[in-house]
């Protein structure tokens, strides 16, 4: 399906609703939660969910959904998840991305990681401009998700949280630079890190740093130190 089709599927409230559903979890979402979560019965949520699958915005699995196993356990239930695979549309057609890609090759080829970073954090300093500093986790996940991270609060239960050493943080499930990445993880990496930093200032009461995770962005945004105590 050509991309500007598979977009327009999201033309429908109700299937747009169900898919923004599943990409901000994060996981496997099954057809009873997802029509929950939409405000719709099953079975309108299953034709749904099976369209976008088709269309290729979604891809589906089986799971079970309750520890049980064995006889009795029942079915497995049909599971959604969203693609990796990136969609765009741009009339007439652009291509930035082999630019971005020409001029990152470039860039590291030359030794220009320091310029980029330096570039960055300027650029991140310009968006925030005059605004307050965020205030706290909760206002740097607005400031981040109107930039298309996906941001959310990591789930802080486990070892770490048990032992009482554990600090929330806000990961983003979504990294804007991706495709760039997976190529120049590094440089772009760095790149990212610097715009999060000019973005957030680096005296207020959260903070950006690197912490790469498979899957997801490699900035984390915590508690400033600064705001300890």
């Amino acid at each position: 399906m050509e991309h500007i089709d598979a977009i327009a599927m999201l033309q429908d409230p109700v299937r747009r609703r169900l898919y923004e559903y599943v990409a901000t979890q994060g996981r496997e979402v099954g057809r009873n939660e997802a029509a929950e979560a939409a405000g719709v019965a099953r079975t309108l949520a299953a034709h749904h969910l099976d369209r976008l699958t088709e269309a290729g915005l979604l891809e589906s699995g089986s799971r079970r959904l309750t520890e049980r196993s064995g006889p009795g356990a029942g079915r497995p239930a049909k599971v959604y998840t969203r693609v990796r695979v990136e969609r765009s549309v741009s009339l007439p057609a652009r291509d930035y991305r082999t630019a971005a890609d020409l001029l990152a090759e470039a860039a590291e080829a030359a030794g220009l990681d320091a310029g980029l970073r330096a570039a960055a954090r300027s650029r991140g300093e310009a968006l925030r401009g005059s605004t307050e500093p965020c205030a706290d986790l909760a206002d740097a996940m607005e400031v981040l998700a109107a930039r298309g991270y996906e941001p959310h609060l990591e789930d802080t239960e486990g070892a770490e949280a048990a032992a009482g050493s554990a600090a929330p943080v806000v990961r983003m499930r979504n990294c804007p630079f991706h495709a760039v990445a997976e190529r120049f993880p590094p440089l772009v990496c760095g790149m990212n890190l610097a715009l999060l930093e000019g973005l957030f200032g680096t005296d207020g009461a959260v903070r950006a740093r690197m912490d790469a995770r498979p899957g997801r962005c490699c900035v984390v945004i915590e508690n400033s130190k600064n705001n300890d105590g």
